[in-house]
């Protein structure tokens, strides 16, 4: 990673109040910590990601409780919104039909607010996150049937 990319992401931990960042580009990994007096950051050297032993037998994961439907997942980290600004009806209700293409939600992410579209139609079943809640990655949004 270059050193002008780790510059703004100093930068962007350091203008956005967020406590830690965690960035991580094939198997490098960086980590940007903001700790001790305000306006003070430290930064984790690179570090190579580890590679899994292919002598460890897999141990089976645990059972995911069968879901009839379809889960729409959080495609990146960032807050979740129903809405388009506070205060405006939420994008989907619980029973509301959608199309493939409909809008379900808006997750910010450093700052830019993503559109997040359903890729298929049906009925909202399920919405597994709250207004303004924090999600990761691959968490699961809306079951839709």
């Amino acid at each position: 990673m270059d050193l002008r990319k780790l510059k703004k992401l100093i930068d962007l931990v350091q203008e956005s109040g967020i406590a830690e960042l965690e960035i991580t580009e094939g198997e490098e990994r960086v980590r940007i910590s903001r700790v001790g007096q305000p306006g003070q950051t430290y930064m984790a050297m690179p570090q190579a990601m580890p590679v899994a032993a292919a002598a460890v037998p897999a141990v089976a994961p645990a059972a995911a409780p069968q879901v009839e439907g379809h889960i729409v997942k959080s495609p990146m980290v960032g807050t979740f919104y129903r809405s388009a600004s506070p205060g405006a009806k939420p994008f989907i209700d619980v029973g509301d039909r959608v199309n493939a293409g409909d809008t379900l939600c808006i997750i910010e992410a450093m700052k830019l607010l993503n559109e997040i579209e359903a890729d298929q139609g049906g009925q909202v079943k399920e919405i597994y996150v709250e207004n303004g809640q924090p999600v990761e990655y691959g968490e699961p949004l809306f079951l839709i049937v």
